[in-house]
This record gives C-alpha cells, sequence and structure tokens, in this order.
C-alpha cells in the first residue's frame, strides 16, 4: 500500500509553491484571499473547516465515495483500499488540513464522447481526494441552498430535469414564445479561480476553508504522465465541481432576475423566455457583456442564438404551443439518437444471445421513456416501436440459419408445411424479409412481446398513466 498512499504533507507532483493565477480579461486578482494571507481566521474555533473534518461529515463522505465506487485517480489507489488507508493514515490526514499543510493530488484526465463527436474532458480526483470534496461539498451545499435561486434546478436536492422543463412550459402558456438559448463555451473547463475565490469569499469567512477550495482548484491535471498547471476551470468528475459550477453561476441568476427576465437554467445550460423576438435579440445582446466581462466567462456565439420555441433544444425537449398552452415533444437530435442507440441494441451481428438483448432494451427503453416521458410522442413511439420490431424479427432469423431451422420454426408458430419450406429456401436479405407478411404473422407482436421484448409505446403509456 505504502508505494500508491495518497500524500498528505507534500505536493505529490514536486511542483513547487505555484503564485495565484492571474484573473481573465485584466479583471481584479482578489488577492486579499490567499493561503498565506488569512487575516487571523485561523483563529476561529468551531468554523466551517471543523464542520468538515468532524467525524460524522467525514462518516458521511466516506459512505458516498464507496457507494459511487469509480475509477481510482492518479495514485491508482481504488475505492476497495480506501477504509484500510483512510483507519491507518486518519490522524495524519486531519492535522495537515487543519494546520493548512495538505496539498490535493493533480486529478486524472479522461475524455469521454459528446453528442457532436467533440470530447468531453473529466477530471478524476483520487479516492482520499473524493472523500474530501465530497465533506466540503455537504457542508457547503446547506449553506447556498438558502441563497439559490427558484430558477436554477441542475445538482441541487430536490430538483430536477423535469422541474425545469415544467417552468419552460408554465412560461410558455404565459405567451413567451420566444428563446434565447444559451451555450458557455467549455464552461467547466474556463471558470476564473480568482473570481470564484471572489465570490466564495462573500459568503464563507473561514479562510481555511477558502484556501482548502483554492487549493484544488489549482491541483493541476495528469494526462498520460504528463502534469499540466490549471490556471482556469472546475476540473468536472469530481463531488465538489457542480456545486462550484452553481455558485459561479448564481452570479448569473441574480442578474437575470434584476433584469426581471423568465429564465430557467440547468448546470450550465439556461434558457431565457420572451415574448417576441425583438425583445430576445434585445435580451442576448444586453447579458452578454455581462457573462463575458463580469463573470469572464466565453459566450459560445455559434451555438448561442434566438429562436421560436419550436426550434429550441433544451435538455433534450422542445416546445410548442397547442391551443395556448405550452406542450413538451422530443427533440428531433435526440429522437435521432435514441434510434441509433436502438439500432446497436437489435445489431443482428452484435453476437448477443435473446436473453442479453433483452435486458439491454428494457434497461434502455425503461430509462429513455422515464426522462422523456413529459413529451407528447405517441404516434412517434408507435412508428419506433413498429421498426424496433422489424429489427427484432430481422435478428430472429438470423439466429435460425439453416433453411431446415427456419422451415421447421416456421411451421411452428403456425404457418402450414408448404409455404413455410417455399419461405425458408428464400434469398432475400435480412432487412427486406423482415417485412414481409410471412414474418409478421409468424412473429407476431404479440409473441415478441411475450417473449420478454419491450414496446416504447406499451411502457410510456403506463409512465403516463402512473404520472
Amino acid at each position: 500500500m505504502k508505494g500508491r498512499m495518497q500524500k498528505i504533507s507534500k505536493d505529490t507532483w514536486l511542483q513547487k509553491d505555484r503564485a495565484e493565477p492571474e484573473s481573465y480579461a485584466g479583471g481584479q486578482t482578489y488577492m486579499w484571499i490567499t493561503e498565506n494571507n488569512l487575516t487571523d481566521v485561523t483563529t476561529l474555533k468551531d468554523g466551517l473547516l471543523e464542520q468538515i473534518l468532524s467525524p460524522f461529515n467525514l462518516n458521511r463522505a466516506f459512505k458516498r465515495v464507496r457507494s459511487n465506487k469509480g475509477k481510482g485517480g492518479v495514485d491508482k489507489m481504488e475505492v476497495d483500499a480506501l477504509k484500510a488507508y483512510l483507519v491507518e493514515n486518519r490522524d495524519d490526514l486531519l492535522a495537515s488540513i487543519r494546520d493548512g499543510k495538505y496539498r490535493p493530488n493533480p486529478v486524472r484526465r479522461v475524455e469521454i464522447p459528446k453528442e457532436n463527436g467533440k470530447k468531453r474532458l473529466l477530471g478524476i480526483p483520487t479516492v482520499v481526494d473524493r472523500v474530501v470534496q465530497q465533506a466540503i461539498s455537504q457542508v457547503l451545499s446547506p449553506i447556498y441552498e438558502q441563497q439559490f435561486s427558484p430558477h436554477s434546478y441542475g445538482f441541487r436536492p430536490g430538483r430536477n430535469t423535469h422541474q425545469a422543463l415544467s417552468k419552460c412550459r408554465a412560461y410558455i402558456t404565459d405567451g413567451y414564445i420566444y428563446a434565447v438559448d444559451m451555450d458557455l463555451q467549455q464552461f467547466f473547463d474556463t471558470v476564473n479561480h480568482s473570481k470564484l475565490v471572489e465570490v466564495l469569499s462573500r459568503t464563507i469567512k473561514d479562510g481555511r476553508f477558502i484556501s482548502l477550495i483554492h487549493k484544488y482548484l489549482r491541483a493541476g491535471v495528469v494526462t498520460g504522465n504528463k502534469f499540466e498547471q490549471t490556471k482556469l476551470g472546475v476540473p468536472q468528475g469530481g463531488p465538489l465541481s457542480p456545486l462550484l459550477g452553481n455558485i459561479m453561476l448564481h452570479e448569473l441568476d441574480k442578474e437575470l432576475q434584476r433584469r426581471g427576465h423568465r429564465f430557467v437554467r440547468y448546470a450550465d445550460d439556461c434558457i431565457i423566455l420572451c415574448k417576441s423576438k425583438r425583445s430576445a435579440e434585445r435580451t442576448l445582446r444586453n447579458i452578454i457583456p455581462y457573462i463575458e466581462e463580469k463573470l469572464f466567462l466565453k459566450v459560445n456565439k455559434e451555438k448561442t442564438n434566438v429562436s421560436y420555441i419550436r426550434k429550441t433544444k433544451f435538455l433534450g425537449y422542445s416546445f410548442y404551443q397547442y391551443k395556448g398552452k405550452g406542450r413538451l415533444r422530443v427533440h428531433p437530435s435526440s429522437i435521432q439518437q435514441m434510434k441509433q442507440r436502438l439500432k446497436e441494441l437489435t445489431s443482428r451481428s452484435n453476437g448477443w444471445g435473446n436473453a442479453r438483448r433483452k435486458e439491454l432494451l428494457n434497461q434502455y427503453v425503461r430509462g429513455w421513456v422515464n426522462y422523456f416521458k413529459m413529451a407528447d410522442m405517441r404516434s412517434l413511439l408507435k412508428d419506433i416501436d413498429k421498426w424496433c420490431r422489424r429489427r427484432l424479427r430481422m435478428c430472429i432469423w438470423k439466429q435460425w440459419k439453416r433453411t431446415r431451422t427456419k422451415g421447421r420454426m416456421l411451421i411452428k408458430l403456425g404457418l402450414n408445411r408448404e409455404q413455410a419450406w417455399q419461405y425458408a429456401n428464400t434469398r432475400k436479405k435480412y432487412w427486406r424479409i423482415a417485412n414481409t407478411d410471412i414474418l409478421r404473422w409468424t412473429i407476431t407482436n404479440q409473441r415478441l412481446s411475450k417473449a420478454g421484448y419491450p414496446s416504447l409505446l406499451e411502457y410510456y403509456t403506463k409512465v403516463k398513466h402512473i404520472h
């Protein structure tokens, strides 16, 4: 274990003490909050740092990290080894944090594909750092929950995407039918550290607490075996990043509320709804300077636009009005992604058996329908089901392989002997034969359902009825 232990009192990557990051675009550096300038806050007793390091809070954090599992960080320690490490090193770890000597390890850089073909950068902290971050989040979250805007729904307890979409629907019913669809360019990678520390310092007066968070912000990343400093950004992947993102964007929420806008924000996805296109264009024109000059964030001009609600995409949905009321539908790009995934799950050449295919199909259908259950999509799901069943018949026909097996199975499913053997010898391709009357009469919808293959429309009807 010694070879992969989290080092507590020293920087594990042998870095020299780094200077505070300079601010973005020549803004204020807020140097009055640093590790070396705590203005006597170290004399505070029972402060936030004590709350973080309380046995109850740390135990909760440990259990949360253990239940979330996940891969290890740069020190290669896995979650299974965490308990033994903490039992052995608990006192040294707590003392180093209290004394301000603790140095978080850099995060391990991981890239995951995005919908548009680009990569999303994640930073995986070590399991020890995940426990400390989780402990910080558990103390910080209740404090900021009292401040956060009711228009913010992402990564907050008791709030979810469906509530955000319901609020959008209510605004549309009230006549707000033009949307400013805001796209913050690589938000989590471009957060200005000095600005975030300044925002935190308005509420948090325990300088040791601010210092600890600042150390996590500038801990750096490791890509392969190469270390890189982090002068900007809050690496996604740790327990602390969603909360710090919300704290930063709460400044935007306050400004939008001050200007009287109808808006909904879910993490870094924000939509502002207006009654006219002209009003929406004016709103966009006026809010961009605040975001870029006051918050030091970047607006993606190519993806940020003004559009009628039918053309807007928000959390995978789009909107429309019916008889004056706001309604929800699935955005075309979400439909395309769903069809692509179903195509993968019903591929005739993926080597899966029927049991594996049914299991994965049921998992995906339940998850997808439960997320998009607020949309009006009966006719859509009817068509998708028809297409999906054709793909299943194609898979089954290929599984039968031999002519003799095909003939025997068709007879077993009710086809007369002459038709069965005639059809078993067909030279038609798989996709074409899957759409013939013969297979629809033998491999019926009812038989597919009885065999355990899911129907999106049936599950949607069930979920809507319960809802």
